[in-house]
Parts: structure tokens; sequence; C-alpha cells
């Protein structure tokens, strides 16, 4: 990183993640070119879950080649009068592995829900049970998280 003074530990980096409202997966498409695409996340320790239609084009990509990046905002805060922009960042690097047990996908789901929609949690087992077989979760287990904050 360039700007030494703005590194952040990894566990800075982590709460980023918890704290971002999406997340950019960043893979690596056939011809060796990049492809990134927004997901909503949701932590659990080194673990960082998403969740994806069954079939397309990220799920071939993670499939072709597992080695991923998530890049967090989070914090944004535009300082006109420094001309500049006040944020913290976080890039999760690892493998993402297609989460294929019932129990942890609908741990992974129930996460996810609890972040986006914590006021809609009474109607989550109905919704899971009704969604489940058409809906690919996704885990990165991070091997790397480092962070960045401009305050």
């Amino acid at each position: 990183m360039r700007r030494k003074d703005r590194e952040m530990p990894g566990e800075f980096a982590l709460g980023v993640a918890d704290r971002c409202l999406y997340a950019v997966l960043g893979l690596t498409g056939p011809d060796g070119g990049p492809y990134g695409v927004p997901v909503n996340i949701a932590r659990d320790g080194d673990r960082v879950y998403f969740h994806s239609a069954v079939k397309g084009t990220k799920t071939d990509y993670m499939r072709r080649d597992d080695r991923v990046c998530l890049t967090c905002v989070g914090d944004v805060r535009i300082a006109g009068e420094e001309y500049t922009i006040k944020y913290e960042s976080a890039i999760l690097k690892g493998r993402a592995i297609e989460v294929t047990d019932k129990d942890e996908k609908v741990r992974a789901l129930r996460m996810i829900c609890e972040k986006y929609a914590p006021e809609h949690m009474d109607k989550f087992p109905g919704t899971v049970e009704r969604s489940l077989n058409g809906t690919a979760v996704w885990r990165v287990d991070v091997s790397e998280a480092t962070g960045k904050c401009n305050k």
C-alpha cells in the first residue's frame, strides 16, 4: 500500500465488511480479464457469505477459478472543502466455495437477512423454505484482509 499512513489492520478491514451496504466481488473471466459484480454480504469470522442465482456468469467464473476479491467501502463522506472523500475501505482476498450443506446454507442466508432486513425475520422461515433450492450460497474463506481509512 502506497499510503502507509492510511493503512489499517486486518480486524479493521473485517469490520468494514460488516458495516458496508454491499461489496464488489472481483473475479477472473475465462479470457483472463476482470469481472466485478456487487453482492450483499454477511461475515462469520474469516468467512464471508453471499447469495446468488444457481446459474449465471458469476457462478461460471467462480467454478472455473475460485480466487476472488471482495472490495468493501463504508462510512463515505465528501469533504469538498478539502477536495477529497473521507472513507473506510477493505479488500478481502480468498477462495470462493459453494455451500452445499443445508444447515450452513440456511445459517448463511439467515445472517444475510438479519443484516439487510432485520425487521422482517418473522417471514424468514417460510421464505427460505420456498427459495432454498433455487438459491445458491457462496462462502469466501478469507486469506488476506487489508484496510484503509481517510477520516
